[in-house]
């Protein structure tokens, strides 16, 4: 199996189901969770050296932070309803306690955090909703936290993709400090098909081909970008979901087209 693709596994007993930190990707900024709880389960961690993006993917929960309660949250059974979640911004050196109302599946986003930003609610009131491309390039984007709403480093964003669809596309990469051309950003992709059985494809690969991976992804696993291009298909019949965080030195999206098809952007 590739080194960049990251399967689930079983429930731990805080309910942790995927795990990806910089240690285990080998990079320096993101990290990424996803915990699946049953009703009346409770999770509690300390957010240490890093601010966090809550994000309730299915169902209900309670949440707070050592200073404020922010009530019973979320409204979505299923990211396939394609409305927006509600999350939950948390500083570093905060604590969060997430207790389940309904059965959960809960995503934590992580990054260095400054402690600029208080604990805030994400409502899907305020997630910008956008679609993206025509054709078989449409996608419809919800930007959780993009670069103009505050936080000291993530960068959340989820984009449902049409089966027979692509998305990440044209190819384009954001591996390099080289502002204002380009931006160095880590980026973590979480899966999930609708129908489960589905799978879909997502490949990976920079200028020289040193990287250079394809893989067929099933239902909720994670693939791991440190560098390169890293488009993504939808095969007919299966719509594909997927959570992007991303985090680097300077929180800034701006990223550089492959330019063996830069002439897609100059079809009419």
């Amino acid at each position: 199996m590739s080194k960049l693709l990251v399967s689930p596994q079983p429930r731990d007993k805080q309910g942790k189901v995927i795990s990806v930190t910089p240690q285990s990707a080998g990079w320096k900024y993101v990290g990424f969770e996803l915990y699946s709880l049953k009703p009346g389960e409770t999770l509690q961690n300390d957010t240490n050296e890093q601010e966090v993006c809550l994000v309730l993917l299915s169902g209900k929960a309670e949440v707070s932070t050592s200073k404020k309660s922010f009530g019973v949250l979320g409204q979505r059974m299923s990211v396939f309803e394609r409305i927006p979640p509600y999350s939950v911004y948390v500083p570093n050196h905060d604590r969060y306690t997430v207790q389940a109302e309904t059965a959960l599946e809960l995503a934590v986003c992580a990054a260095p955090g400054k402690g600029t930003y208080p604990a805030r609610v994400i409502a899907p009131e305020d997630v910008g909703v956008e679609t993206r491309g025509s054709g078989s390039i449409e996608r419809h984007i919800h930007n959780i936290l993009p670069e103009q709403k505050e936080a000291d480093s993530l960068l959340v964003v989820e984009v449902f993709t049409p089966g027979g669809h692509w998305s990440s596309y044209p190819p384009h990469k954001h591996d390099q400090e080289n502002l204002p051309q380009e931006s160095y950003l880590e980026e973590t992709y979480y899966h999930e098909v609708n129908p489960e059985q589905g799978f879909i494809m997502q490949r990976v690969y920079n200028d020289d081909r040193s990287l250079d991976e394809t893989m067929a992804v099933p239902h909720r696993h994670v693939v791991l970008v440190p560098e390169g291009y890293h488009p993504v298909s939808a095969p007919p019949g299966y719509d594909s979901y997927y959570l992007n965080v991303m985090a680097g030195p300077v929180r800034t999206w701006k990223f550089h087209n492959d330019p063996e098809h830069e002439w897609l952007f100059e079809k009419k």
